[in-house]
């Protein structure tokens, strides 16, 4: 059993017969009356984000959560093949379960696959992935005191803010729990 007061992001438990991954939390402690924990939760079964507010002192079931270590080889157009480093069996997903992941995802990169009673609904990526960028705009001379940010665009396609000192070409980390730049490299 988990006590809501202690919740933290990528917590996982069973509720109202479903599974439920906590996305946000926030402790509340108002002037008048008793302290509550604010949620944004993530069925991690259909993917539907839901907000509940629970008392602290309020248990919940833990899910049982299966991580496997897998590899990601490749996309077909359609759905995305991951290989188990250990048997070599592969297993495809569709977008819509690996949608969070998409922006880091780059070709054989060791991922962490997330299954709940055989039904995989996730893939957890790196914490920090390094990517190079694909297009950004020039920046301004001169301007680089300022902490100002620019869009770019990786090679995994996805677009991040970056410090405008950053230019084509360029490797940089990100950080794939906040999907913020974290520095070149």
């Amino acid at each position: 059993m988990i006590l809501a007061g202690d919740f933290r992001n990528g917590v996982t438990f069973e509720m109202d017969n479903a599974v439920y991954r906590v996305v946000e939390f926030q402790h509340v402690k108002p002037g008048k009356g008793a302290a509550f924990v604010r949620t944004t939760l993530k069925n991690v079964i259909t993917g539907k984000n839901i907000e509940k507010t629970f008392n602290p002192s309020e248990k919940v079931e833990e899910a049982q959560i299966t991580i496997q270590e897998m590899q990601y080889l490749y996309n077909d157009g359609s759905m995305y093949t991951f290989m188990d480093t250990t048997t070599y069996e592969q297993i495809e997903l569709s977008k819509e379960q690996i949608s969070d992941t998409l922006p880091y995802l780059k070709d054989n990169m060791n991922v962490k696959v997330l299954s709940y009673k055989g039904n995989v609904f996730g893939v957890e990526p790196p914490t920090f992935v390094e990517l190079e960028v694909t297009y950004t705009e020039p920046g301004i001379k001169g301007s680089t005191a300022t902490g100002t940010t620019k869009p770019c665009t990786v090679e995994t396609g996805a677009n991040f803010n970056v410090p405008i000192f950053v230019e084509i070409g360029d490797k940089i980390r990100i950080d794939t729990r906040t999907g913020s730049y974290m520095e070149r490299v």
